[in-house]
């Protein structure tokens, strides 16, 4: 066999062939017409190819073409509609929360009636069903108004994300502005079809605020004015009195009644003030055409404590308290969504509540239940069982454990990451009863050794205190008699891993040996 990339022979031969295929295989008909000229081959159509070919090997088995995929598809799909257990789902019904979502619908609906919502501040717990209740009211509102014909709009602004006053005054105005362009381009068509019909009949414009033709051309002038005039506003570049103006020209270009929805609304105060929680709750006073209300969701009971008591005053006119779920209405949760998640018979009897279980520990967080069943399920479906069995329940908490472990981990300020680093070098040299002055010394020399600042040891104590509140220590106060009382500390996450994610920081991999650094437990 001739190598492929060997040219060296047969190169005449290929090119008199090429020649001959290009000028229409004239050598083999010297009979055809000169005059005519063969039209060019067209390539052929992809439906046409056929890929037997491909299906087999070299040595003509099925095996050589097997791809990553194949061995993961062979076995059959456990879920059926996986969407409905992840947190972004809406459900058409949400149990147990038929209280706070009817207490939201009597606060909103005087939006229908064309009045002005009272503002709602709603708390609760991570996984108590804020969100997704106030966005299923919010849809039921949106929908009711578009029923009844009332202007009514529900506008939802993340603040974890959006999380600066500029940013949320812009999002909000470049909503309203393609809503406004949207209003223009429908009330045009509109008015060229009435135009259409007022050419061939004038009648048509009986019963309408037109007596001519020339009235509504005036009108898609103006129209097409007003939407060349609206400018969208960037995400950085302006000033913020600017940004505000378009916000609030936008709002106010027609009529309609406004809820501006708020999620992790603390974080927009943490971050920028309440500067933009003042202005918001103060442009009624100014607005002409529209009316606007505040929905602030939050998990800090709280944060109204450092609003300016006007904002607060303002913003917190009705408040719904969403308490944890606990293990019965977390099973029933699940069970609403197992209906519709997975496929029939593939939950063995004690998934479910074992995942309510679980959560229930967690201050009765649904998110975290749901997070547990869909977990569970895809690892049933990686290693193709029929059904999620109990095991597969223990291996997602796992997971998800050490998933959070090092999540938390990997965002901690550098000197916490320091400090949990020196718990873990004694801890791993087995040392027990760790104190907090043994902590001081290691973390003294850590900090040498990457050049760190050194924080007093009083401040290292609140550090170790702030990872017991994460969870990721256990940090006990006892008593040692006439000694006094002192902390002992000990790691309560997978070492390990912990060890891991912190040695991937760029400052506490430059540490080589780290076996000096424990020895220095006994220098005092």
């Amino acid at each position: 066999m001739t190598d492929p990339i060997d040219r060296s022979t047969g190169d005449q031969d290929s090119s008199s062939e090429a020649d001959s295929a290009r000028s229409g295989g004239s050598d083999q008909h010297e009979d055809t017409d000169a005059d005519t000229e063969t039209p060019p081959t067209s390539p052929p159509d992809l439906d046409d190819v056929v890929l037997d070919n491909l299906d087999t090997g070299s040595d003509g088995s099925d095996e050589a073409s097997r791809g990553l995929f194949d061995d993961l598809l062979e076995g059959e799909p456990i879920f059926e509609n996986k969407e409905v257990l992840r947190p972004s789902y809406t459900p058409h019904k949400l149990p147990h929360r038929e209280e706070q979502i009817n207490n939201m619908a009597t606060i909103l609906v005087t939006a229908l009636r064309g009045d002005t919502p009272s503002n709602i501040l709603i708390y609760g717990k991570t996984g108590t069903g804020k969100t997704a209740s106030a966005k299923f009211v919010s849809e039921e509102l949106e929908t009711t108004s578009q029923k009844y014909e009332v202007p009514c709009e529900v506008e939802y602004i993340n603040c974890e994300v959006t999380d600066t006053q500029y940013r949320v005054l812009a999002q909000l105005a470049n909503k309203f502005i393609d809503k406004n362009t949207e209003v223009i381009d429908d009330r045009v068509a509109e008015l060229d079809d009435l135009r259409s019909r007022a050419r061939e009949d004038e009648a048509a414009l009986d019963g309408t605020e037109f007596t001519g033709v020339e009235g509504i051309d005036e009108r898609i002038e103006s129209l097409e004015e007003d939407k060349a005039g609206f400018e969208e506003v960037p995400m950085t570049g302006w000033p913020t009195d600017r940004v505000y103006s378009s916000f609030f020209d936008a709002v106010d270009y027609h009529e309609r009644v406004v809820v501006i929805m708020l999620d992790e609304i603390d974080k927009l105060v943490e971050k920028s003030g309440d500067d933009t929680l003042y202005n918001l709750s103060r442009m009624n006073s100014e607005l002409e055409n529209s009316r606007v209300s505040i929905m602030g969701i939050s998990n800090d009971l709280k944060f109204t404590d450092f609003l300016d008591p006007r904002v607060k005053s303002s913003l917190g006119e009705e408040e719904i308290v969403f308490p944890p779920y606990d293990a019965n209405q977390l099973r029933d949760i699940l069970q609403a969504r197992s209906d519709v998640a997975f496929k029939g018979d593939a939950l063995s009897d004690d998934v479910i509540p074992l995942c309510a279980a679980f959560a229930a520990q967690e201050h009765g967080d649904a998110r975290r239940a749901l997070d547990l069943l869909r977990t569970a399920g895809e690892l049933a479906e990686r290693g193709q069982t029929d059904q999620v069995e109990e095991a597969h329940v223990r291996q997602a908490q796992e997971k998800i454990e050490l998933d959070r472990v090092v999540e938390v981990v990997r965002t901690l300020p550098t000197q916490s990451k320091i400090v949990l680093f020196a718990i873990i070098l004694l801890e791993k040299n087995g040392v027990h009863s760790i104190n907090t002055g043994e902590v001081f010394n290691i973390y003294k020399n850590l900090c040498e050794e990457i050049d760190a600042d050194v924080l007093t040891q009083r401040r290292v104590t609140d550090l170790i205190s702030e990872l017991d509140m994460l969870g990721i220590v256990n940090a006990v106060v006892v008593s040692k008699g006439r000694y006094g009382r002192t902390k002992e500390i000990s790691v309560s996450v997978p070492t390990e891993e912990t060890e891991a994610v912190l040695l991937s920081d760029s400052r506490l991999g430059d540490i080589e040996d780290v076996q000096p650094f424990v020895q220095a437990r006994f220098d005092n």
